[in-house]
């Protein structure tokens, strides 16, 4: 079986800026929702989509906004986009897949763990991350896990991670901590960009592995006299940033759900009547 993990929280922000607006009779925007759910739907079509689980933060703020003053919350977000994530996480329970809604952890933690032990298992074919996001590049595993850019159809597996970055899945948290990712509000370390991150991690892995002293480094990177220097003065704070991009893996989930058995035929009609989508029915191939 090929295994569907899709990000729910970055589906709905693209369907939201993607989708035309739309209101429910009492003045509700559900435009977001409503091109979620088609997305949804028509990925249920697709061809060997048998296993689907679709991941939310149910709330923006997480354990990681305990560690570090500057991490992401939903300050600034639309909040006609974030009334819909409830409806989201409905919609998405009313098509028959397995919805996670995280508080705690992140809704790329849940697809992390998810793809961690779903990976060994031989039933397994393929796992198939739905989402760009660079941070979740982390789980790639060889041509077993791979992420998948729904929107332009591109798949990455862990070479073309390692083409991409410039460093091995395994680096990636590394990579984040010294370049940054504004995404998630990880400064990054002054002057280390993205070509000066990769040359130095292909060649030591980890933040641990980089000498203080540029002069023994042995690979060739231009400014490293700064770049060590930055490196030296922000190694601590590298370090958190390194724990802030390093996706959990001990979520506890469920995963004897994620088998695709048909849409509630009539929780979902009562949905859509509710959010004004007629068309989505005629959509839906299986019913249970």
């Amino acid at each position: 079986m090929r295994v569907h993990l899709i990000d729910g929280t970055y589906e709905l922000f693209r369907a939201h800026f993607g989708a035309p607006p739309a209101t429910t009779p009492d003045g509700r925007e559900v435009g977001a929702v409503r091109g979620l759910l088609r997305s949804l739907a028509a990925l249920l079509a697709e061809p060997g989509v048998t296993h689907v689980a679709c991941a939310f933060d149910t709330v923006i703020e997480s354990f990681r906004n305990d560690l570090f003053a500057g991490y992401k919350t939903s300050e600034g977000v639309d909040p006609a986009l974030l009334a819909q994530f409830p409806l989201a996480e409905e919609g998405c329970r009313a098509l028959g897949i397995t919805c996670w809604s995280m508080v705690e952890f992140e809704a790329d933690d849940a697809i992390a763990t998810a793809a961690a032990r779903l990976a060994d298992d031989p039933a397994v074919e393929q796992i198939r991350i739905g989402s760009p996001d660079k941070d979740l590049a982390q789980c790639v595993r060889g041509t077993r896990v791979v992420l998948l850019h729904r929107r332009t159809g591109e798949v990455l597996d862990e070479s073309a991670v390692v083409e991409k970055f410039g460093v091995p899945p395994a680096s990636i948290p590394d990579y984040l901590a010294l370049v940054g990712d504004t995404a998630d509000g990880i400064p990054g370390l002054p002057r280390w960009g993205a070509k000066s991150a990769a040359a130095v991690l292909a060649r030591y892995g980890h933040l641990e592995a980089i000498p203080d002293d540029e002069a023994v480094w042995d690979v060739k990177v231009r400014g490293a006299a700064a770049l060590a220097a930055s490196l030296r003065a922000g190694r601590e704070a590298a370090m958190l940033y390194r724990t802030l991009a390093t996706l959990r893996t001990d979520v506890p989930l469920d995963l004897s759900t994620l088998a695709w058995r048909g849409a509630d035929r009539q929780a979902l009609e009562a949905f859509c009547a509710r959010v004004g989508e007629r068309q989505l029915p005629g959509r839906i191939q299986r019913w249970r």
